[in-house]
Parts: C-alpha cells; sequence; structure tokens
C-alpha cells in the first residue's frame, strides 16, 4: 500500500516536471514565468543586460523571480554553479563575469531545459559552461569545488529542501557564498496560508519563510546570512535575495582550536 504523504509528493514532484517541461516548450517563443506578476519577474528582472549579454532565446526562457547575477558579485576565474539553470540565461551572464579561466555549471534536472539551455548556450559562444542533469537535492558535482552558487526561483521547488541545504554546503569551497533570488514568506504565514496563495509549482505555496531560510542556512554551518525582500509576489510573500558564506578553511581551524577554556577563548 503507497503512504498517503508519499503519494502527495510524488504527485507534487510529478505536477512541478510537467508545469516546467511545458514551459521549456513555449519559453523560447513566448517567454513565461513562474511568477502571477510578469510585468516584473522573468525576462522584466533583466531590463538592466545589455545588447548582445545573453541570446534573445534565453532571456524568453527566463522562469524566475529576480537576477541573481547581479547580486552574486561575481569575479574573474571563479567557479560558479547555478541550481535550476533552465534556459541558460544565468550561466551565460556568469561565463561572461567569470571569464575564460572561469568555468559555470547548469544544474537542471529536465532534459527539454537542458537541450533549450545548451542551444542557448552554443549561440552565446560560452565554452567555459558545462550542463549537468541532477536535482539540486543530489548535486552530482564533489565536495568543495564551487566558489558561488547562483539560483533564479528554484529551491521554492524542492519537496527536500534540508537536502538542498546540506547539498549546497558540500559544494562549496571553504570561503564559498550563495547569492540566490527565491520567493520568501514573511514570518506571520504559515504553511497553510502561502498554499492558500498559489500553486507549488507557481513558486508559492513551497515557499521558505524568512526565519526558516535563516534556520537552514545555519543548520548547515553557513553564516552571515541575508534575506532581503524586493518585490512582492503576492500577499505576504516576496520575490528575495538571498546571501551566505561558507566559513574559510583558517576559521574553520580557528573554531575548532578555540574550545572553551583555551587561552584564545
Amino acid at each position: 500500500m503507497t503512504d498517503a504523504g508519499t503519494a502527495t509528493t510524488g504527485n507534487l514532484q510529478e505536477e512541478v516536471r510537467e508545469y516546467y517541461r511545458s514551459k521549456a516548450a513555449e519559453a523560447a517563443t513566448e517567454g513565461a514565468c513562474c511568477s502571477p506578476d510578469p510585468d516584473t519577474f522573468g525576462p522584466a528582472a533583466y531590463d538592466g543586460i545589455g545588447p548582445g549579454s545573453a541570446p534573445d532565446t534565453a532571456l524568453l526562457a527566463s522562469l524566475g523571480c529576480g537576477n541573481p547575477t547581479a547580486v552574486a558579485e561575481l569575479r574573474e576565474g571563479e567557479t560558479v554553479l547555478d541550481l535550476g539553470s533552465g534556459g541558460g540565461l544565468d550561466v551565460i551572464l556568469s561565463s561572461r563575469r567569470v571569464g575564460p579561466d572561469g568555468r559555470v555549471y547548469g544544474l537542471d534536472f529536465l532534459e527539454e531545459m537542458l537541450a533549450l539551455a545548451a542551444r542557448n548556450v552554443a549561440d552565446a559562444e560560452a565554452d567555459n559552461v558545462v550542463l549537468l542533469k541532477g536535482t539540486i537535492e543530489a548535486i552530482p558535482l564533489p565536495a568543495d569545488t564551487v566558489d558561488v552558487i547562483i539560483s533564479n526561483c528554484v529551491i521554492n521547488l524542492s519537496l527536500n529542501k534540508p537536502a538542498v541545504f546540506a547539498e549546497m554546503a558540500r559544494v562549496l569551497a571553504p570561503g564559498g557564498r550563495l547569492g540566490i533570488s527565491d520567493v520568501v514568506a514573511e514570518d506571520r504565514l504559515g504553511p497553510e496560508e502561502r498554499a492558500e496563495r498559489g500553486g507549488h509549482s507557481q513558486c508559492i505555496a513551497g515557499a521558505l519563510s524568512v526565519s526558516e531560510y535563516r534556520e537552514l542556512l545555519s543548520a548547515v554551518g553557513l553564516e552571515d546570512t541575508e534575506v532581503v525582500f524586493t518585490q512582492e509576489a503576492a500577499d505576504g510573500l516576496h520575490a528575495a535575495v538571498i546571501r551566505a558564506r561558507k566559513p574559510s578553511e583558517h576559521e574553520a581551524v580557528t573554531r575548532q582550536e578555540c574550545v572553551p577554556g583555551s587561552t584564545c577563548c
């Protein structure tokens, strides 16, 4: 007999897959967005990018709630991972910023999105991009290999968010950082109230609250968390920028050595 909770989880996973599979089919020609307000989300969030920064089809395929590349402070030579890379816009913009000595990984779970991204990456001649098939709950990269993680309105879709946060902490190199966009709820809204305001596939029902975001990041050892609302997505829910960092090796060693009662404390 199938457990009711398992069945619900399976149904939600399939709902998300089918929703974004359909978006992959239409995004390149019509544009699409997970938000109920396409005038401020999706391609509209990138109105500051210059001509030629990315192919038009990549811009039209944006499904997100912000522009994580604008807040991630990417530097030459860095290794970047985009969780839920969709049509490839953020990996292309990131590839420009990290330059030929850097590398950008784009991770997505749908073949259709990866195919769309591959075409856009080829059109952009972004030779430092590697596209990966997989889930954000089990990132197919070794530990301590990524300098920066970006993501655009994807983490809220996960049905196992603790696994996502644990994986982010695992693959980040010491001193690495997050610069992501997501839909985040005000603390006053419980899960049921979030679900009343929108579906899971539309990035509303699965949104974390500010406190939940902070707690999950702290639980996996990430620090200096910032959650900053940028635009309203629904009553009590907002597009937000989330930043955090993984302690450097020096910080980690110092904390291990600095136990209560020692001379350094």
